[in-house]
């Protein structure tokens, strides 16, 4: 599959320049064929066969084994989850946190990186320590200087609102040099460049399939490190996290599928694997050049100071700076042109999502609009 098959498959850019996809990406039709048809197998035909669990399990065993062939691991490590936020709330509630422990973050985090340490600040006296960034970069020496008596760092691959990408190895192995556990929120960097978890080192990672996969929403996935695993007691417990017969005096699943719960709706991860199927059929190096080439096309026809992502390439979001971001973002809706406001250094941006199956033509439209 080349791009253009990759956007001739998505009904949404037919009616619209969609260029949001850092928010949520619209889905290609096979991957709504492969939610529907799981539905209907599990509705329909499972019950009068071997059962809706069996064909449920298989279901959630392909799309882990999906995840974890893409991620570098393996199915075992890997839990389904709703969200990137379900996944980095049930890493935050499954540590045996005594007050005082200290969480470090950074002070670009979205929310969903922001409101499980936030929590634990409130309830169980636990610091939150934040590390200022400039532009999205990360100070070597004062993140090392925060996280050395740290119990956990929490940070994102790429920068939600700028695109700026961080050196995920790098700053694994500081964290882990004083001891402390590293949990990245990958979500802005699946499906749209190479992630390997073995490479990265982290003792988790959290994303989900809606954006960069072009999935479908309730789609998220954690990958655990088993090390890591065996020190976490999830707080949310179901009878798929644990040893069968699931009683009282129950025995948690070795590895990340501790982390499961109770029954869920099988369509999102349907679509997740054959999103993952799509991204892999088109070719990850094959999408990150072709994002390369339409932001470089972008920020060539922008203000400098309009420009608020690094003018190099880094990612698929890129930032911008207009008058009145808000208006502007209405405006270009009613103009069939869809973006997205993100906070900004000095007020609101807004940022434009463009991955590979846009064109130099959206790009223009986008210009126009501008």
């Amino acid at each position: 599959m080349d791009t253009a098959e990759l956007r001739e498959s998505i009904p949404a850019v037919e009616a619209a320049t969609y260029l949001n996809t850092g928010a949520s990406g619209p889905s290609p039709r096979p991957v709504v064929d492969a939610a529907v048809d799981a539905l209907r197998e599990h509705a329909y035909r499972a019950p009068a066969e071997d059962g809706m669990y069996a064909f449920g399990e298989r279901v959630f065993d392909a799309a882990r084994e999906a995840v974890a062939d893409h991620l570098g691991t393996v199915p075992g490590n890997v839990a389904l989850t709703n969200s990137t936020g379900d996944g980095l709330a049930r890493i935050a509630a499954a540590v045996d946190w005594a007050p005082g422990d200290v969480v470090v973050r950074l002070d670009h985090e979205h929310a969903a990186n922001v409101l499980p340490w936030a929590r634990l600040e409130r309830e169980a006296d636990v610091e939150v320590r934040v590390v200022e960034t400039h532009g999205g970069r990360v100070d070597r020496g004062a993140f090392a200087d925060a996280v050395a008596d740290a119990r956990l760092v929490a940070f994102s691959s790429l920068c939600w609102t700028n695109g700026v990408h961080l050196d995920v190895p790098e700053l694994t192995a500081i964290a882990q040099a004083s001891g402390t556990r590293v949990v990245v929120d990958a979500v802005q960097s699946v499906g749209q460049h190479a992630v390997d978890v073995t490479e990265w080192g982290a003792d988790a990672v959290v994303a989900s399939g809606h954006k960069w996969l072009l999935g479908d929403w309730g789609s998220g996935f954690v990958y655990v490190d088993p090390g890591f695993a065996d020190e976490l007691h999830p707080a949310v417990l179901g009878y798929f996290g644990v040893e069968y017969p699931p009683t009282a005096d129950y025995d948690l699943k070795s590895g990340a599928q501790r982390f499961e719960t109770g029954t869920r709706s099988v369509a999102p991860y349907a679509a997740l694997t054959e999103a993952i199927a799509t991204i892999e059929a088109v070719g990850i190096d094959t999408i990150e050049a072709e994002i390369e080439r339409l932001t470089d096309h972008l920020k060539a026809a922008v203000p400098v100071d309009a420009l608020h992502s690094p003018p190099p390439f880094e990612s698929g979001l890129v930032a911008l700076s207009v008058d009145d971001p808000a208006a502007t973002v209405a405006r270009l809706a009613a103009n069939d042109v869809h973006v997205k406001t993100v906070p900004g250094p000095r007020g609101e941006l807004v940022r434009v999502s463009l991955h590979a199956f846009n064109t130099i033509h959206d790009v223009n439209q986008l210009l126009a609009a501008l």
